[in-house]
């Protein structure tokens, strides 16, 4: 059977700007909205298309859920059932705390969209103030963007890191999500050929989430022209896979879908002609790319 592919859809806001929002079918009849919370981002992730672009604007609370809105009455009877939102589109999120945490709440009250909160995954690159308000305020699912297993990498690859190290990001998740019963969080892994694909990084990262209630998702890069990393080959994510099963985790692989309409993860927006700088390379990876 051809798989169902992905769907973009291209919002334009009143100043001219352009958002991208990504239906997600599932041979299994359920759907997802990938929605964005803002119009470029500040984070620079080094992997990201979206992360070139800058940050241009934060979406309001209702440029955010009319996302949802519209997906969900333009393809619900074409593809079934729509029940899950991931706030994994453009932007960073927490980077819009305010107006995302209202947004994720009206897509879960009874008079609002109704989803469940478990059915709503907000994502984060790991700022850790506003991580601390999420789960304070919100019963939504969480997300984190890992991504690397030493700080050097992070460092590089994920410059928030810089202000919020892989200690103070992981302990903060430890201390928080044990305070909370059957809270868990979801930790995404894009997998960057020659950089963080190594059966060391997979034994660190199993040490690196101890005690902390979680899942780990791998994610296959998805090349594009404002990156130099390379996805790393689908035999060795199984093998990474499999060491951190052995280690005790429970871990989902995500190969790629919408790469080839450059509607796949980290490939949303239009740089334009203002980029932000890439970083230097560190000299042990330099070969790697």
């Amino acid at each position: 059977m051809e798989p169902v592919r992905m769907l973009q859809i291209l919002f334009s806001l009143e100043d001219g700007s352009v958002i991208e929002t990504v239906i997600i079918p599932c041979a299994r009849g359920r759907t997802t909205i990938c929605v964005s919370s803002q119009v470029g981002c500040a984070m620079n992730c080094q992997f990201c298309f979206t992360g070139r672009m800058g940050l241009r604007k934060h979406l309001s609370t209702a440029e955010i859920v009319e996302q949802a809105v519209f997906a969900r009455r333009l393809f619900s009877d074409e593809l079934g059932s729509i029940n899950n939102v991931v706030f994994m589109g453009m932007g960073e999120p927490f980077h819009n705390i305010d107006n995302v945490i209202k947004a994720s709440a009206i897509m879960v009250d009874e008079q609002g969209l109704h989803f469940s909160p478990r059915k709503v995954t907000v994502s984060t690159s790991g700022l850790v103030p506003q991580l601390k308000r999420f789960l304070q305020e919100s019963n939504c699912s969480l997300a984190v963007s890992l991504n690397a297993t030493t700080d050097e990498v992070r460092n590089w690859i994920m410059p928030i890191n810089r202000k919020y190290n892989l200690n103070l990001l992981l302990g903060t998740l430890r201390e928080e999500l044990n305070l909370r019963q059957k809270q868990i969080v979801l930790f995404e892994y894009v997998m960057l050929s020659g950089v963080n694909d190594s059966m060391d990084d997979a034994k660190r990262l199993i040490e690196l989430v101890q005690g902390i209630p979680c899942k780990i998702n791998l994610i296959s890069f998805n090349p594009h022209g404002g990156s130099q990393f390379k996805p790393t080959p689908d035999d060795k994510i199984i093998e990474f896979r499999n060491v951190l099963i052995q280690g005790g985790l429970t871990v989902f692989v995500r190969l790629s879908r919408g790469d080839d309409q450059m509607a796949a993860c980290g490939q949303l927006g239009e740089p334009g002609g203002y980029q932000l700088p890439l970083l230097r390379v560190p000299e042990k990876f330099q070969v790697a790319l």
